[in-house]
């Protein structure tokens, strides 16, 4: 019988949650509507309300709360419900990945800037990423999807993935609850360069490993979309510290070398603009790269979701 990690012995129930939950993601996608996380948002930013000042200690009380509240309760509902555990796990995943509503975004974007509809693309684009589209032409768009399915693909799939196999529940749903935040406060605007910075320093804690984990994978795995693993090795370990963050430059660069792209320059953010060096010395990005990046995601999550089942599954305290 399936046990917990914490008695010594194999997680069974662990491993195939997790791998039901990514299948239960690539049949259904995230839900229209009543998504957990977005629950999480509305309470974060009620409890925000009441907490905000312009100041550090408000925001790493808020983060603590917010992500402690969260881990407390998958905790708890793993001990009520142990004999469904598998059930739970794979809910849990379902929630905590979005590799299925990842991908469909960036194909449609991509459709819309094959089909000619620069402006139905450029409103499309600010639910996949945080930047500013009014300015953007049909390569800075494309840009703007490659670079978010490449992060993403770490925030969204490997990272959850990487918590759930580590500390199951608690690990998945935290990590979720610390990535949301980060996406809410992290940022460095005006109103949050104080108050969101323990949000964004325990996301670049949190994302250290699944960020590497995905670049790895990503080397790996270039040749099954048409790429060369020393070109994206290559890119990975030159180009990855040229972006400001300490995590996302790794996927991005990883990608860029394994579609053979060229990603990054002159970014617009509503809170202001950053001018990055670039990702990769390839080409122009095409509608036909957003396919390649897809499906490269969509392998990357296969392996990792394999590799957390095979850690938690063997898992020994």
């Amino acid at each position: 019988m399936a046990t917990d990690v914490r008695s010594g012995r194999r997680d069974l129930a662990g491993a195939g949650g997790l791998v039901l939950g990514m299948a239960v993601d690539a049949l259904l996608a995230d839900p229209a509507r009543g998504h957990p996380v977005a629950w999480f948002g509305r309470a974060a930013s009620r409890l925000e309300a009441g907490l905000w000042r312009p100041d550090i200690r408000a925001g790493v009380l808020h983060t603590a709360t917010c992500v402690g509240v969260v881990v407390g309760l998958a905790a708890l509902m793993e001990r009520v419900v142990p004999r469904g555990r598998i059930a739970v796990m794979a809910a849990g995943t379902w929630v905590a990945v979005g590799a299925t509503s990842l991908g469909r975004e960036a194909r449609a974007i991509g459709a819309q800037i094959r089909d000619g509809d620069l402006p139905a693309a450029r409103a499309a684009l600010p639910a996949l990423c945080g930047r500013d589209p009014r300015a953007l032409d049909d390569v800075g768009v494309l840009r703007g999807v490659l670079e978010s399915v490449a992060e993403n693909t770490s925030d969204a799939v490997v990272g959850p993935l990487v918590y759930g196999a580590l500390a199951g529940l608690p690990g998945l749903l935290g990590y979720r609850a610390v990535n949301t935040l980060d996406a809410m406060i992290g940022h460095r605007s005006e109103r949050y360069q104080a108050f969101g910075a323990a949000a964004a320093r325990l996301d670049d804690v949190a994302n250290w490993v699944p960020a590497r984990l995905t670049a790895a994978l990503t080397v790996v795995l270039a040749p099954l979309v048409g790429g060369r693993p020393g070109q994206a090795w290559r890119t990975w370990l030159r180009d990855a510290d040229a972006h400001p963050s300490p995590n996302a430059g790794r996927p991005e660069a990883a990608f860029a070398g394994a579609l053979g792209v060229r990603l990054g320059g002159t970014i617009s953010y509503p809170y202001g603009v950053q001018d990055r060096r670039w990702l990769g010395d390839g080409r122009t990005p095409t509608c036909a790269d957003v396919e390649a990046a897809v499906r490269l995601s969509r392998l990357v999550g296969l392996a990792a979701v394999l590799l957390a089942a095979l850690t938690r599954g063997g898992w020994r305290r």
